[in-house]
């Protein structure tokens, strides 16, 4: 099974060119905002346009919601595809959804900017900003027992038809989610700092935990994730590389489930041992 994923920032249209990708690079599913679809179906997974926040759409789109990357993996076993399309707003974002979906490693990125005109990725991102118009790549009547009451019109409303006959590639749909209704959201940095403090601190060898400090990734204006490093100082007595990596692991997984961003890298600085004088007694 080969993998290739489709990249770009939020609403430039990568999903209105889901099917074109899939068709020109021979792929025969798709995994796009968490789901997986084949011929027209959605096979498995629950969308991420059916959360009521954005910070559960992220964690839907990446597959960290318990059982959501169970039942995509097992869909996977089950239909074989020969090549899937991951479709992402970064790289990062497809490795880590290949990653948690055990697949194989990524052959090719192709990236929005390549097959999209500045001014078509401008008008997506108009609508996706201004009327909360989402699109994905399976028919209406696919989408009706999962989107009652957010499916809205045509997708020709959204995209000029051109006057060129095309070969029909696949039918798409829109939707407005429910957090399409709701303003900008921000999480603030002291936020993501009591996260890891809670989560380092309350571990029974960790003696204390200071100066966390947040390092966003940018992109331009695209905040493609977080770099996260910390000071410690721990008890006498434990294996510290051991320790050091179990703490990685818990600080990621909670700070993904809560806030829904990525986390590139967590820095743990072993900065001294507390020695109990009882044990020398």
């Amino acid at each position: 099974m080969d993998v290739i994923a489709l990249v770009g920032p939020s609403g430039t249209g990568k999903s209105h060119r889901a099917l074109q990708v899939a068709q020109e690079h021979h792929a025969d599913a798709i995994i796009d905002d968490g789901i997986l679809i084949k011929d027209g179906h959605i096979i498995a997974g629950e969308s991420a346009k059916t959360e009521k926040s954005r910070i559960m759409a992220v964690r839907r789109a990446i597959f960290v919601l318990p059982g959501h990357a169970e039942d995509v993996r097992a869909a996977i076993r089950r239909i074989q595809p020969h090549r899937i399309l991951v479709i992402g707003t970064s790289e990062n974002m497809v490795h880590k959804i290949a990653e948690t979906l055990k697949l194989p490693s990524i052959q090719l990125i192709i990236r929005i900017e390549d097959i999209a005109s500045r001014a078509e990725m401008e008008l997506a991102q108009f609508h996706r900003l201004k009327e909360g118009k989402h699109i994905i790549p399976v028919p209406t009547i696919e989408l009706k027992p999962h989107f009652s009451g957010y499916l809205i019109d045509p997708l020709q409303s959204l995209f000029k038809r051109s006057r060129v006959r095309r070969r029909k590639l696949g039918e798409k749909s829109i939707v407005r989610p429910v957090f399409s209704y709701y303003g900008k959201l921000i999480i603030d940095d002291q936020v993501i700092t009591a996260i890891v403090k809670k989560v380092v601190g309350t571990r029974e060898f960790v003696q204390s935990i200071r100066h966390v400090a947040i390092e966003h990734l940018l992109n331009g204006d695209e905040d493609r994730g977080l770099q996260i490093s910390c000071d410690v100082v721990l008890n006498y007595g434990n294996h510290i590389p051991t320790l050091v990596t179990q703490t990685q692991a818990s600080v990621r997984e909670a700070v993904e489930y809560t806030t829904g961003m990525i986390v590139h890298a967590i820095n743990i600085n072993v900065k001294a041992l507390y020695v109990d004088s009882q044990l020398f007694q």
